[in-house]
């Protein structure tokens, strides 16, 4: 069971082999917070700043309130961020929020060709015609909030498309999440230490609806 615990310490697992590959330039540390007898929420310092930075706002704006507040649960060293919080309720999921946030700009690269140039493992995201966007993926099983096929349950956000919520079967792992952005943004790297990613059988239920798998839909592998 995906307890709030153990989805604590299924990210700082991820995150300890993202520091151990040399895919984690900065981090900080996942913890499970109590708000009151049934409610209790996985996060991270600085996570207070997200919402902040999500507001009504150009792309750039938005990485840079997050970096500079440390708004990340990992800055990888190309300056892509990575954020997951998780929210329960009675030890049932209630909410997550993951969201992959690349750098808008080639500053990182700029700043440390070296880092780049030297290492294979980064051939991915040095590219001049990359266009960096957000993407996110939401649960929210909220009944005040679901509608099928218009507001899935579970939904992938491309970019900062305010109707783009694309099905999703089911809510995702921190290893799923962390492990779908780097065989598809990090390829080069995800191969080069794919044998040491770590391995998780937990999942959550489906929560699509019936009408959602009737529609162009993202399916979770039921273990990473």
């Amino acid at each position: 069971m995906l307890t709030p615990q153990a989805v604590c310490q299924q990210i700082k697992t991820m995150v300890g082999y993202l520091v151990e590959v040399g895919l984690s330039s900065d981090q900080n540390v996942a913890f499970v917070r109590t708000h009151s007898r049934n409610m209790t929420e996985v996060t991270f310092p600085g996570a207070e700043n997200v919402s902040v930075a999500l507001k009504d706002r150009n792309y750039a704006e938005i990485y840079a309130q997050l970096e500079s507040t440390r708004a990340y649960i990992a800055k990888l060293p190309d300056g892509a961020l990575i954020l997951m919080r998780y929210s329960y309720r009675d030890d049932e999921l209630l909410q997550h929020s993951l969201g992959f946030y690349p750098s808008p700009s080639l500053e990182e690269f700029q700043n440390n060709p070296e880092i780049y140039l030297e290492e294979a493992v980064f051939a991915d995201v040095v590219a001049r015609n990359i266009v960096p966007f957000p993407i996110r993926f939401d649960f929210d099983c909220r009944p005040d909030v679901v509608k099928p096929v218009t507001h899935p349950k579970s939904h992938l956000t491309l970019g900062q498309y305010e109707n783009c919520r694309i099905p999703v079967t089911c809510p995702l792992t921190p290893a799923s999440f962390i492990t779908f952005i780097l065989r598809h943004f990090y390829n080069t790297a995800f191969v080069e230490f794919c044998e040491r990613v770590p391995r998780f059988v937990e999942c959550y239920d489906d929560s699509i609806h019936a009408e959602e798998r009737c529609m162009i839909h993202v399916a979770v592998p039921r273990s990473t």
